[in-house]
């Protein structure tokens, strides 16, 4: 069912009036944490005219209005999540007119009189359902249904403590340009990639930590092998946990357990699926924990796509949605201090969850890929091990696989990097953001450098801005 907006604004001076009149009428009631629709309560949007979530709030408070013949102009409480309707936004209401739309706000008003009522909205508010029934948002919780594969090792005891938020980047090296640059932005971490080969010893990235520290700043590995060597996986996934547990005991603040293990660039082609990756999760997360309990175990993070269709997954990879799902159900919260998440394709601010011209898919907005991953795991926070925006700014043209990022411009890329990161600090939801990137050079096919903050003339303008949202 599709609803037209009402017109979005009343008159704030008959507001004032009618909300006096109210208050005179109903002295003798008690009505608690009443607020004014046009009001603000704790957690939810600012109301200006031009935030998607508060526009969206407005569309569900008229369309019930309409529907259910009631007033809100006046009510207790109202929360919103951003939400996956896995069977369509339509679902909720069963006269509902079928729509492809899987994606965008849940709603849930409480009247002065204490009815609930939820609705559904769309992201670019061209479809509102309100819902026949109000249910129990699925916020945050680990599937109950969810079973562990069969075998998976009883977790250690004892996680790392993951603490409040904190921001880092992923660096070639630590330069003396590069040091000062991250120091300027006030990030505290710095991650480096190691690509594991079998009979490697946890000994071999014992210089970075040792250079990071000299720096003053904590370290993430991300740990990474080599798929052609994968062809007994349970060797492996043996060679490898033992590995993980040696960069532990050699003083890595945090493992990353692979890398977009869902794509078969990262993974054999064929195999590609969340369940198999738990059992290298489970393994290193123990080996880890045995070896060195203060480091955090963060879950790879899958590559962002919706390559693989409505199928979900192909013989070549899965769509990180359901490949997070497959983690999900195979008992991966067991397994992980933090949820690795990559956002790396964002051509739009963060403020935004529509207007993407190449369509609404949640992968291209901040919000709703924090949605994507965040509640999947029982309340595990995040943690972004790649979050950037690309720019050809300084560079030559984007390679055609990139074109995307052609019209976005240095100031957005800086400004955009800025409010991703202090929506992520005022979440809670995230405990780590890992800058992609800061100093890389490589501008070719994979224009990693049109990613770094320190620009082809060694400038750096999302270092202070950067340093500004992280309290500098």
């Amino acid at each position: 069912m599709q609803n037209n907006v009402r017109p979005l604004w009343r008159n704030a001076g008959f507001v004032f009036l009618m909300m006096a009149a109210f208050f005179a009428a109903v002295v003798s009631l008690n009505l608690g944490n009443m607020v004014s629709a046009q009001g603000l309560s704790a957690g939810t949007p600012t109301p200006t005219p031009t935030d998607p979530s508060w526009l969206g709030f407005i569309a569900a408070r008229d369309a019930v209005e309409e529907e259910r013949s009631v007033d809100l102009t006046y009510i207790r409480d109202y929360s919103f999540d951003q939400s996956q309707w896995v069977d369509g936004i339509e679902t909720c209401n069963a006269e509902a007119e079928e729509s492809d739309l899987f994606f965008g706000w849940t709603y849930t008003i409480i009247s002065v009189t204490n009815q609930t009522y939820e609705v559904r909205v769309a992201f670019d508010l061209s479809v509102v359902i309100v819902c026949d029934q109000v249910t129990v948002p699925a916020e945050a919780t680990a599937d109950p249904n969810a079973t562990p594969i069969a075998g998976l090792p009883t977790p250690i005891a004892g996680s790392a403590s993951v603490g409040g938020f904190e921001l880092g980047g992923h660096v070639v090296g630590l330069s003396a340009t590069t040091v000062t640059s991250m120091r300027q932005a006030r990030m505290t971490w710095v991650k480096r990639q190691y690509r594991y080969n079998l009979g490697d010893s946890g000994q071999a990235v014992a210089g970075l930590i040792a250079e990071a520290r000299a720096s003053g700043f904590k370290i993430l590995i991300a740990a990474v092998g080599n798929p052609a060597q994968m062809t007994d996986y349970n060797a492996y996934i043996a060679s490898f946990a033992t590995f993980t547990g040696e960069v532990a005991a050699a003083g890595a603040d945090a493992i990353e357990v692979w890398n977009e293990p869902n794509i078969d660039r990262e993974w054999p082609n064929g195999r590609v699926n969340g369940g198999t990756y738990t059992q290298m999760l489970a393994a290193s997360y123990n080996a880890i924990k045995a070896r060195n309990a203060n480091t955090i175990v963060i879950s790879g993070a899958p590559a962002p796509t919706g390559f693989f269709g409505t199928a979900g997954c192909t013989a070549q990879g899965c769509n990180d949605d359901v490949f997070m799902q497959q983690m999900a159900q195979a008992g991966a919260a067991r397994y992980m201090d933090c949820v690795g998440l990559h956002y790396n394709e964002g051509i739009v601010s963060p403020a935004t969850n529509s207007g993407d011209p190449r369509g609404n898919y949640p992968t291209y907005y901040y919000s709703s890929m924090l949605a994507r991953g965040y509640g999947l795991f029982g309340g595990k926070p995040v943690c972004f091990t790649e979050l950037g925006y690309l720019t050809p700014a300084g560079y030559g043209p984007l390679p055609g696989a990139f074109a995307w990022a052609v019209d976005t411009s240095l100031d957005e890329h800086t400004t955009w990097l800025a409010d991703a990161v202090s929506r992520s600090a005022q979440s809670g939801r995230v405990r780590l953001v890992i800058v992609w990137n800061i100093d890389f050079r490589v501008y070719d096919s994979d224009p990693q450098a049109g990613y770094a903050i320190i620009r082809a003339d060694s400038s750096c303008p999302a270092c202070a801005a950067l340093g500004r949202v992280m309290g500098g």
